[in-house]
């Protein structure tokens, strides 16, 4: 790899960094071909990346990022799964390394926040971006739907009584 292909690769590794919201570091160590192309594929569906780093090119490319503190963490046979989500990266990442013994999680950071392998187990438990929003959508609608209801029932009732008398009358 020569100068510019390295200088390239840096100034990628930053602007995947700079769009990332979150990022987890594993090591992967005998993973093969088609588990690592099934890990990307579950990775993209996600809306999230995952690359195979080197190390030193990494380092460099993270000085300067609201990342710089993860430097310790990029030694061995490292990749990093980043993601705009705070929690996709961590739950497909968590998720691939219970199913498979060859990809470990060795930390990662949320917005710059430190993270040990326990703290990305526990990112990996909450829910996404998209669950919230329903969630909240689904807060927000439910009094609106009740009040809907409550107004309706006096006129059901009254509507019930009423046949019920003309039932009666025939």
């Amino acid at each position: 790899m020569n100068r510019t292909e390295k200088a390239e690769l840096i100034e990628t590794l930053q602007s995947t960094l700079s769009e990332a919201t979150s990022v987890v570091v594993t090591h992967q160590i005998g993973l093969t071909v088609a588990e690592s192309g099934e890990l990307r594929a579950r990775m993209r569906e996600a809306g999230a990346g995952f690359k195979v780093t080197k190390n030193r090119l990494t380092k460099i490319a993270l000085q300067g990022t609201k990342y710089e503190g993860m430097t310790e963490m990029f030694s061995g046979p490292t990749a990093m799964g980043t993601s705009p989500d705070p929690v996709a990266a961590a739950k497909v990442l968590v998720k691939f390394a219970k199913e498979n013994d060859k990809l470990t999680i060795v930390g990662g950071s949320l917005d710059g926040e430190m993270l040990d392998k326990a703290g990305v187990e526990a990112l990996a438990t909450m829910p996404s971006l998209d669950e919230l929003r329903a969630k909240l959508v689904g807060l927000m609608n439910a009094p609106s739907t009740k009040l809907a209801r409550l107004s309706q029932a006096p006129a059901a009732k009254l509507a019930r009584v009423i046949k019920a008398r003309a039932d009666q009358l025939q």
